[in-house]
């Protein structure tokens, strides 16, 4: 009779149950393993036969057959060496074979016998207690895994604590959840001289989850304000605490099963590929954009990014998951991710309006924009050129106001955007995200403001994405200001902001309230 144990196959942040099945049979000592693993899984033949070693316990002389089920499944990764080990030790008499029902296992050997942590603790765990069972897992685990909540945890330093377990002579412990971290440290917005409209901007998108690109020359402040943009986004909710520290589990980001409030922010060099920034790989692993998932991602130099690479985020940006792709699955990812970029004009940097120092201009501009598709930059909501920081910005004495004052008016404007989405299904809690029936309500359109959007989308200044853009930005300024319906000024700001200029667009010389 086969000796049975639960673990658990990683398919993006969901878990597929897999049954360890261990058999012993007569014939050749051997011991074989099948069930379409990976290089990995087939060295822990070796690592288990070391760990029993290492506790001094031999392998029977007979054939020992392992199988994970389904056999068609593929498996991938270290963390089949304790359930496989178990299997054995049930098959061989050493646990009691009820004992290890109720339960699934995970966790990499050491050849002494010790269990190493793995990755994905956390998503094990909320998915055997989804399937009635408790987990194993190595003890540098257990404060991750903890965090599941009502799911039982047994977390051991090694196989002999195991064995001494469930025979009952050396009771395992429960372990307790690690820290919760509160918001991180971030540099003040007080920090920034100058730039009042790059900050305004940057107040706008932490308010509605817009998208933001900051265009300016070397020196202005683009990096320094992006890395501001944290400190101004509230701390994230339970909701979204467990569906980021999935995420970051699987990439095995969490350490000693601490968890934080704080929203990522992600900032990949400009070298990275289009598997790092989407996922991928050979073991299909999260790429930024999903570690990114309910934060920031920060493209500094935005040009400099590989032309597929940056179009490979056009999809995401829109439905807010990645589908990696393979011949024997599809893994997805959540990414649902707050794009923020910073570029300068053009490759020398002194390129824009109002320098003319770069000697190719407008060409040098021309070219070096257009490694950007116009796709992509329509996706992106606040368009924002940064001048120079002069002499004078450097001289007036810090600003009154910093992350503290802006952020509070950020709180209040997405308690707007939640109390407004409450009740209605399928309404999106920030204006970035909201659409259809639900955005024209939200908006609530002041006639005048969409005689003023109307006639810039006539222009040709807007595509049916940008109206929609324009729309839900339109709705965050309006938040921002404490009004109802959203007025002609604040159509008239969002124009602006998709740098369409309203006078050019419309053949007037300025646009009011």
């Amino acid at each position: 009779m086969a000796a049975r144990v639960v673990t658990l196959a990683f398919s993006g942040v969901d878990c597929v149950r897999v049954e360890v099945e261990v058999q012993f049979t007569r014939g050749d000592s051997a011991f074989i393993l099948v069930g379409l693993g990976d290089k990995a899984v087939a060295e822990s033949r070796e690592r288990v036969r070391a760990a029993f070693t290492g506790l001094g316990l031999a392998l029977p002389a007979k054939r020992i057959i392992a199988n994970l089920a389904p056999a068609d499944l593929p498996k991938v990764g270290s963390h089949y060496d304790l359930p496989i080990a178990l299997a054995v030790m049930a098959g061989m008499g050493i646990i009691p074979p009820d004992a290890l029902e109720g339960w699934a296992a995970m966790g990499e050997l050491s050849l002494d016998g010790r269990i190493v942590p793995v990755a994905g603790a956390l998503p094990a765990a909320v998915a055997a207690g989804g399937l009635g069972l408790g987990l194993i897992c190595p003890e540098a685990c257990g404060p991750e895994a903890a965090w599941a909540g009502d799911t039982r945890v047994l977390a051991a330093p090694s196989l002999i604590a195991l064995v001494n377990h469930f025979r009952g002579t050396q009771m395992l412990g429960t372990p307790k959840p690690g820290d919760l971290l509160d918001d991180e440290r971030v540099p003040d917005l007080r920090d920034v001289k100058g730039q009042e409209n790059a900050k305004r901007a940057l107040e706008i998108a932490a308010a509605g989850g817009h998208n933001l690109c900051f265009i300016g020359p070397p020196g202005s402040g683009k990096s320094m304000m992006a890395a501001r943009l944290p400190g101004l986004l509230p701390a994230l909710t339970p909701a979204e605490l467990l569906e980021t520290s999935m995420v970051h589990s699987i990439a095995g980001l969490i350490a000693r099963g601490q968890l934080s409030r704080a929203r990522p922010f992600r900032a990949p060099h400009h070298s990275a590929s289009m598997a790092a920034l989407t996922g991928g790989g050979l073991k299909a692993k999260p790429g930024e954009v999903s570690l990114a998932h309910n934060g920031v991602l920060f493209l500094d130099e935005l040009p400099e990014f590989g032309v597929q690479a940056l179009d490979s985020l056009r999809q995401p940006l829109e439905t807010g998951e990645v589908v990696v792709a393979r011949a024997n699955a599809h893994v997805r990812y959540p990414a649902r991710f707050q794009l923020v970029a910073a570029m300068n004009p053009c490759r020398c940097g002194h390129g824009g309006p109002g320098r003319g120092a770069c000697g190719r201009a407008p060409r040098c501009q021309t070219d070096y924009q257009g490694r950007i598709s116009g796709p992509l930059m329509d996706r992106i909501d606040l368009q924002v050129e940064v001048p120079p920081v002069t002499a004078a910005d450097l001289a007036l004495p810090p600003p009154s106001e910093g992350t503290a004052e802006a952020a509070a008016r950020v709180s209040a404007a997405r308690s707007r955007q939640v109390e407004r989405a409450v009740g209605i299904s399928g309404a999106a809690p920030l204006n970035a995200q909201a659409e259809g029936d639900f955005l024209e309500r939200a908006a609530d359109l002041a006639p005048d403001a969409r005689a003023l959007l109307t006639r810039a989308a006539e222009a040709g200044g807007l595509s049916a994405r940008g109206w929609t853009r324009t729309l839900r930005l339109a709705r965050t300024i309006a938040d921002l200001e404490e009004s109802g319906p959203v007025r002609r000024v604040h159509v008239a700001e969002a124009l602006i902001y998709r740098r369409v200029a309203p006078g050019a667009a419309l053949g007037v010389s300025s646009v009011s309230a």
